[in-house]
């Protein structure tokens, strides 16, 4: 018959086990975070530089997503978010809507608001860029809207 100290270890030994098991789910909590770290930054990397197509392809993807939201019986469609780094001032400019606040687009929201200055806006389309959420009560991502209603 077994022991009683084989049926039920002592606590210092479960505390040692423990501590190990945490300092286990720390190591992989870190890893996981810097993971997702670098690959923001590869993101926002990627989002910062022109996107590479064509004026035509842009104006094609542009076409499906307004018809995709009429037929959806929309008036306005969010059409791309962005992290506010993106900004040359973080989005500041945008929050407060200052005169001007297009001149702090980069990469492909800049890209984004020359095809509606082009091509949507003497059309008759509307755009707007707002902060569309504030973690931590700090600006973060910022939303681009086409619309065309009255």
């Amino acid at each position: 018959m077994p022991g009683l100290d084989d049926l039920i270890p002592n606590a210092a030994q479960i505390r040692r086990e423990a501590a190990l098991k945490e300092a286990e789910k720390a190591d992989e909590y870190v890893r996981l975070a810097a993971a997702a770290d670098a690959e923001k930054r590869a993101l926002i990397e990627r989002l910062s530089k022109p996107s590479g197509k064509s004026e035509e392809e842009k104006i094609k993807l542009a076409s499906t997503i307004i018809q995709r939201a009429v037929r959806n019986g929309l008036t306005e469609v969010l059409v791309y978010r962005f992290p506010n780094s993106l900004c040359t001032d973080k989005g500041r400019a945008i929050n407060q809507m200052e005169k001007g606040w297009e001149n702090t687009l980069t990469g492909i929201p800049k890209e984004i608001f020359q095809l509606w200055t082009d091509y949507l806006k003497p059309r008759g389309y509307r755009i707007s860029y707002q902060v569309i959420d504030f973690p931590g009560g700090v600006p973060g991502d910022i939303g681009v809207t086409i619309s065309w209603d009255e």
